[in-house]
């Protein structure tokens, strides 16, 4: 596989193996490289680049990875800032993910239904949690997120039947609806004080939580 490309007026050319060859585009700014898709790449486990002809990839785009049932584990590089809305969705058999201190937001839906997904740790980095981001992770058992994030998203960890604890950071404000809804493994949980609103349903159906602390 030969890929050749022209930026500022020089011209740069990679040959690669076919099956390892993800998609990119250019940014709008043309100082970065924005990973796209899956590709010709057929290899399961991914190791993301920092850099992709010289320049620095700093985002993965919605849908990007969306689907990638062969997909079992990513490593994403310390460059990468933004993970997009569906960019994981549906990779029913990742087992694994690594999310650098780099990255400040995980949009909706990022991990929705990843199935086989057992453990994640937000880093520091990490402000907010998008809307449906680990919605049905059914064997997600474990979760540890930053004292960064101030906000969780609407349905973010509903349907983790699997997850046994978690620990809600001190600077969130806002418990988004449903939540945690169906989270029918946890059994207790602990609001910090700086929470001043819990919207509806957000533990609805935790069938197993006998505990609660609110501030």
């Amino acid at each position: 596989y030969k890929a050749t490309i022209t930026y500022n007026n020089l011209e740069y050319t990679d040959i690669k193996r076919e099956t390892s060859v993800l998609e990119y585009e250019l940014s709008q700014d043309e100082t970065s490289y924005i990973v796209t898709g899956i590709g010709k790449c057929k290899d399961s486990n991914i190791i993301i680049p920092s850099e992709y002809y010289g320049l620095p990839v700093k985002s993965i785009k919605h849908d990007a990875f969306r689907g990638c049932s062969n997909l079992t584990s990513i490593t994403i590089p310390n460059s990468v800032t933004s993970i997009g809305y569906s960019a994981f969705n549906s990779c029913s058999n990742l087992t694994s993910i690594t999310i650098p201190n780099s990255v400040t937001s995980i949009g909706r839906y990022a991990f929705y239904s990843c199935s086989n997904l057992t453990s994640i740790t937000i880093p520091n980095s990490v402000t907010s949690i998008g809307s449906y981001a680990f919605y049905s992770c059914s064997n997600l058992t474990s979760i540890t997120i930053s004292n960064s994030v101030t906000s969780i998203g609407s349905y973010a960890f509903a349907l983790c039947h699997n997850l046994t604890s978690i620990t809600i950071p001190n600077r969130v404000t806002s418990i988004g609806s449903y939540a945690f809804f169906n989270c029918n493994s946890l059994t207790s949980i602990t609001i910090p004080n700086r929470v001043t609103s819990i919207e509806s349903y957000a533990f609805a159906y935790c069938y197993n939580l006998t505990s609660i602390t609110i501030p």
